[in-house]
C-alpha cells in the first residue's frame, strides 16, 4: 500500500554458555506480574501459564544467575532487590537495542521497502 511505513522488530534474550535462557522479555513479564500481584498464582493466571511452568522459569533463571529473584513469604511473593535491578537494566538494554535497530534499519534497509 502506498504510504505504508515499515518498522523493524527484534527479540533479545540472554543465554548461558550452554544456550539456556537466563533472562529475556518472557522472564521480565513474569517478574513484572509477580511484582504487581505479589502472587505467583495470580501472575501465572494473568500470563495464562501454569503455576509450575511459571515457577520453573523463575527457578531456572535463579540457578543460571546464581541469585534469588523471588522470595515466597507466607501467602505472597516479592521480588528481591537484585530482581528489581535486573528488570530495570534489562528494560534499558531492550530500549537501546530497539532504538539502535530502528536507526540501522533506516540507514540500511528502508530504501528497499519504498514502493
Amino acid at each position: 500500500m502506498a504510504g505504508e511505513q515499515f518498522i523493524i522488530r527484534s527479540k533479545i534474550w540472554i543465554e548461558d554458555e550452554k544456550g539456556k535462557v537466563v533472562f529475556g522479555l518472557g522472564r521480565y513479564r513474569i517478574l513484572d506480574a509477580v511484582a504487581r500481584h505479589s502472587s505467583l498464582q495470580a501472575a501465572a493466571k494473568e500470563l495464562k501459564m501454569g503455576y509450575r511452568a511459571l515457577w520453573g522459569r523463575i527457578k531456572a533463571s535463579e540457578e543460571r544467575l546464581g541469585k534469588t529473584l523471588v522470595v515466597r513469604e507466607g501467602k505472597g511473593s516479592r521480588l528481591t532487590p537484585f530482581a528489581q535491578e535486573l528488570m530495570e537494566q534489562f528494560k534499558k538494554l531492550h530500549s537501546h537495542i530497539l532504538e539502535d535497530s530502528n536507526i540501522v534499519f533506516s540507514k540500511l534497509l528502508a530504501g528497499c521497502f519504498d514502493k
